[in-house]
């Protein structure tokens, strides 16, 4: 006994730093190419939108195959998906560094996303099985939301620094010496798969129905920033999107071994948590690209200096979450959450009414920047809490993978919808422009708002507790009691 418990306890010590570098590499890949974009057109000789398939290669199949990623991690075993979406995402960035074409490129990056989505699940499940429930998986879940958002954010900082000092071929290459230190502390900190009777089947055609769909509704939604919502070609491509969605919803409440088994939201927080990672990601991610902007096209900053202008948020989540951290047992996740998005809503309020021609950084970045971080920063510990809730160990994947679908897919509308809102709201010179950032944030705004109310409401639903079709002995489950998590040992075999 005593020498299980020094064994685990040596394992979370090292897996931390895996999961960290996990969330941290993910989101820091969303975002760190942004600012090469012009040096990799002008060295690859990129034309026409073409370039911004740099981003959304990424993010096409890093979207589309995450509920993949986060099934296979059941089934195949969280340690060796993880393993093996390292070795991809290494070798795929590696590759992105040497690549002499533009399609070469494109290609290096949809298989960097493939990693990703194997990479991004697995860290939320292994939280949830090694971090008994309580302080220590608050903690834990703090880290890991704050590492996820901070490499976001330090992406853009990244971009511009390495793009000025080596080259955007750098922006790539980072990842390499990163993903090989990841390994070597996984091989010994990550617990050995462990499975009892016989292996489940992937459900393939779940798995190629969600990510058909999820492929077709990111693609869809990128296209319309060049063609437009009302684009024949668009309103096919997110027609079939809804096709495709309806298909899969149809074929899981059928099978046996469903991807995604649909009664897992019958649990109110993990329907509430992927709601408001929804609509939070949908403001979130966008706020990033508008703030840009206006830094750089109408106060005058550099790439280099834009990113300098982004650890204050950083900074911020990483206050929020370890003032989330130190609440959770308190008031509980429900409460974080409407508190957390409300805050976050009143920072970006801030920042509808602050941006201007005439602007300037205390007032109109660093101070909505500062309220809003930490509004953002304080609901990641109550998000990966509630998105697990009463999820059984053998589903922990899929949990995981939903709640990383809807962060991706918030992500993709959001952008979409508020790029169109502040084109139409953008006027002629640089007062014209502030005018369209002004609006998509008073919307950005309005999402984090009715994040809040979709917590306060869907969290405290009845709940059942959530059973996977068939569970072993000794696997455990989490139960709910209002906002506390307790960890219990199920032997029901059915639901």
């Amino acid at each position: 006994m005593v020498n299980s418990q020094i064994q685990q306890a040596r394992w979370r010590a090292g897996l931390m730093p895996v999961l960290l570098a996990v969330q941290f590499l993910v989101s820091l890949d969303m975002s760190v190419v942004n600012v090469a974009l012009p040096a990799i057109g002008s060295d690859l000789g990129f034309g026409g939108e073409s370039l911004t398939w740099v981003v959304n290669a990424y993010a096409l199949t890093f979207g589309g195959l995450l509920m993949l990623g986060g099934r296979l991690a059941d089934i195949v075993g969280r340690r060796r998906v993880l393993m093996g979406g390292f070795a991809v995402f290494g070798a795929a960035s590696l590759a992105g560094g040497l690549v002499g074409s533009p399609g070469e490129l494109i290609a290096a990056r949809a298989v960097q996303g493939v990693g990703a989505a194997c990479l991004a699940p697995v860290a939320l499940a292994l939280i949830t099985a090694n971090y008994p429930a309580g302080a220590a998986r608050s903690r834990a879940l703090g880290l890991w939301g704050a590492a996820g958002a901070v490499g976001g954010a330090v992406g853009v900082l990244a971009g511009g620094l390495l793009t000025d000092w080596a080259g955007w071929r750098a922006v790539m290459l980072i990842n390499v010496p990163v993903v090989i230190a990841a390994l070597a502390v996984a091989r010994y900190a990550v617990p050995t798969d462990r499975h009892t009777g016989t292996r489940e089947r992937l459900d393939l055609a779940g798995a190629l129905l969600v990510t058909a769909g999820t492929t077709a509704l990111v693609f869809g939604l990128v296209r319309t920033q060049a063609s437009g919502w009302t684009a024949g070609p668009t309103l096919g491509t997110l027609a079939g999107a809804v096709l495709l969605f309806g298909a899969f919803a149809i074929t899981e409440a059928r099978v046996r071994r469903p991807l995604l088994r649909l009664g897992i939201l019958a649990g109110g927080p993990v329907l509430a948590a992927n709601v408001f990672t929804l609509l939070m990601s949908a403001g979130q991610i966008a706020a990033f690209y508008f703030t840009s902007l206006y830094m750089q096209q109408v106060l005058g900053y550099g790439p280099t200096a834009t990113g300098y202008a982004f650890l204050p948020f950083c900074a911020g989540i990483v206050v929020g979450s370890a003032l989330a951290t130190r609440l959770m047992g308190r008031v509980g996740a429900r409460a974080l959450l409407v508190a957390g998005g409300l805050l976050g809503a009143a920072g970006f309020a801030w920042f509808a009414l602050a941006v201007a021609v005439d602007g300037g950084f205390w007032l109109s970045v660093l101070g909505p920047s500062a309220v809003a971080s930490v509004g953002i920063g304080m609901c990641f510990v109550p998000v990966g809490t509630a998105a697990t809730t009463g999820v059984a160990a053998p589903e922990t994947g899929m949990a995981s993978g939903l709640l990383n679908s809807s962060r991706q897919v918030g992500g993709a509308v959001g952008l979409a919808v508020l790029v169109t809102v502040a084109a139409s709201a953008t006027g002629a010179g640089p007062a014209g422009r502030v005018q369209g950032f002004s609006a998509a944030f008073w919307l950005t705004s309005g999402l984090l708002a009715a994040a809040s109310v979709a917590a306060a409401v869907l969290h405290g639903k009845p709940q059942r507790r959530l059973r996977p079709a068939k569970t072993l002995p000794g696997e455990e489950i989490s139960k709910v009691s209002g906002d506390s998590v307790e960890t219990g040992v199920s032997r029901s075999t059915h639901e």
